[in-house]
């Protein structure tokens, strides 16, 4: 049975999992990532980015937003992975803790900075459980 290192690292990992699997769902699925204004939609489709005509903004949104879901989904799957079936390697890696932390706390960044409520509450519950894990794991 895992300790409560183990179960705190994991619910930091399901919780950024749930966040991601959501914003994927979003990403191809309904209108809650499309701007308000129809205008605004259209602009987006018809046009091109400076980088390069082969793509629209439209298109760069949708596979932005659908890069960073699976970000999410990763970090969620692998940490998720390392607290439950091989917490020694986790705990014992100064690297794979670290990473995380960076991980997490860049998230909470950028949510605060670009994003709303919801994902910015979210990665700090986040980093809470994760950082709540890793100072268990010490004691």
């Amino acid at each position: 049975m895992p300790g409560i290192a183990s179960l705190l690292v994991a619910a930091s990992a399901a919780l950024m999992f749930v966040l991601g699997a959501l914003h994927l769902l979003y990403t191809f699925r309904g209108r809650k990532l499309h701007p308000r204004e129809a205008e605004t939609l259209r602009a987006m489709q018809q046009s091109t980015l400076r980088i390069t005509r082969q793509a629209t903004v439209w298109q760069a949104w949708t596979g932005f937003n659908a890069s960073h879901s699976f970000g999410l989904l990763l970090f969620g799957l692998i940490y998720g992975y390392l607290a439950l079936a091989v917490p020694a390697l986790l705990f014992g890696s100064l690297f794979l803790r670290g990473v995380g932390v960076v991980v997490l706390l860049g998230y909470v960044f950028i949510a605060h900075r670009y994003f709303f409520s919801v994902p910015f509450r979210g990665a700090v519950l986040a980093a809470a459980f994760y950082c709540a894990g890793i100072a268990a794991n010490s004691i």
